[in-house]
């Protein structure tokens, strides 16, 4: 299929091009809003952590799509060390790119009578959405308070550095700005500051009083959700952009490598083509959950640390499982999610920002190349599995084979495993998908 074919067809078939036209138009800074420039500032400000030296933008950094900016971590374990030294989480950082759009976490009875969970944020749903209505919102306030990340106490120390004085003070704009004088006027302990400084710190608050705290928590995540929902956050200024606009081609092996990922790959099964929610361009995913056989990352941190992990090595990604079965409305259908983490977004999926710049891959890491990834889709049911345990990607590829999945339950066995894509197909997936970073420009006419 050509490109001119492909684009007039996906247009007609998938995409409105009143939607399409000017997409691809990099967003200003200046573009943000008062509430988007309130939430980049908090996004970026390493007061809000426990050691007063993590911001949210340390693990989601734009020059990087919006994931992991450290290159040697990537090239390892993959999991962002904490606040706190030696804390770590367990898993590799999602991109915050293009995940505003993610809905509630909800769920639908398939054809077969299997139950397909769509919508919520991390990659196991745990920010369903369900209390601010917007599940990066919700996600939004997870990090401040986990112990493994950004590790404050009590949401009140997050409230008390973004309300007072010496916090706001480099702030273009102020929570007050966006919410009022009224948000920040809590009657806060006089030693709170103090006791924000140890992370298993208990703070007791007065009933009005953690109220108006959790009204202004909700506020700050609300401002963070605002930015990652903005154009400077989903700019859609990909070559992929470009080129369904109009203004761009793609060159042959891109445009072999999108007809095989429509077609023999399968991979537009779950990174969608079609318009995105609110009818603008495609968004790559269709924010289900799948459990792909991906084998556990042996140099992921999380594993020594004790302090978050008793297990150590036992520990596997439950996925999906360990968010539903906190909920009683979904608790029945837990078992079936065992090991099913998020679809990401492939937009950004190679930005990087140099060309020697390692990136991770999956959710765990355990991937530091395209090429591996697309191979493991191609022939994850085909090699034989690797003798030696806890062999990385390299060495699996080196030897032909593939270590046994993390999660053995609920595989994916209908989308992968057996694509009998050749060598040269594979390379073609990879290039178009190095279509989809976005600052791309034109090369001079």
């Amino acid at each position: 299929m050509s490109v001119v074919t492909w684009r007039r067809c996906a247009v007609a078939m998938c995409f409105l091009a009143g939607a399409l036209a000017g997409q691809a138009v990099q967003a200003e800074p200046g573009a943000l809003s008062s509430k988007e420039r309130l939430g980049k500032s908090l996004f970026e400000d390493a007061e809000l952590s426990s050691k007063r030296n993590q911001a949210c933008v340390l693990c989601h950094a734009p020059d990087a799509g919006f994931s992991s900016p450290q290159s040697d971590v990537n090239a390892a374990g993959a999991v962002i060390e904490g606040s706190i030294p030696g804390r770590f989480g367990n898993s590799k950082p999602p991109s915050a790119a293009y995940a505003a759009q993610s809905p509630v976490l909800y769920h639908a009875h398939e054809e077969d009578g299997g139950v397909l969970f769509t919508g919520g944020t991390f990659w196991n749903g745990r920010a369903s959405g369900n209390r601010l209505g917007r599940p990066v919102a919700d996600q939004a306030r997870s990090p401040f308070l986990d112990p493994n990340e950004m590790a404050l106490p009590d949401s009140a120390c997050v409230v008390q550095r973004v309300c007072k004085p010496a916090s706001t003070g480099h702030y273009p704009v102020k929570l007050t700005d966006v919410w009022g004088e009224d948000i920040c006027k809590i009657d806060l302990p006089p030693d709170l500051d103090r006791r924000c400084a140890d992370p298993a710190a208990k703070i007791t608050l007065e009933k009005e009083t953690r109220e108006k705290v959790e009204l202004a928590f909700d506020k700050i995540a609300l401002a963070i959700a605002a930015y990652e929902a903005s154009a400077e956050v989903n700019p859609f200024s990909s070559k992929f952009d470009l080129v369904l606009a109009g203004k761009a081609e793609f060159n042959p092996q891109e445009a072999k490598g999108l007809e095989l990922f429509m077609d023999k790959a399968l991979c537009a099964n779950c990174h969608l083509l079609d318009a995105g929610p609110a009818g603008g361009p495609p968004l790559l995913t269709d924010f289900t959950y799948d459990n792909l056989g991906v084998p556990a990352n042996p140099e992921n941190p999380f594993y020594a640390n004790s302090a978050s992990n008793p297990q150590g090595r036992a520990w596997v990604e439950q996925g999906l499982k360990t968010y539903l079965e906190t909920d009683p409305l979904y608790r029945a259908t837990a078992a079936s999610q065992l090991g099913k983490v998020k679809v990401p977004t492939l937009r950004n999926v190679d930005k990087r920002p140099s060309p020697d710049f390692v990136k991770a891959f999956m959710h765990n890491g355990y991937f530091k190349t395209l090429k591996g990834v697309v191979n493991f889709y191609n022939t994850r049911d085909t090699k034989p599995r690797c003798k030696a345990p806890g062999l990385g990607e390299a060495e699996a590829l080196a030897q032909n084979c593939w270590p046994g999945p993390e999660v053995s339950e609920n595989l994916n066995k209908d989308e992968m495993g057996d694509l009998k894509l050749t060598e040269a197909e594979e390379d073609a997936v990879v290039a178009f998908m190095k279509t989809l970073s976005d600052g791309y420009r034109p090369p001079s006419q």
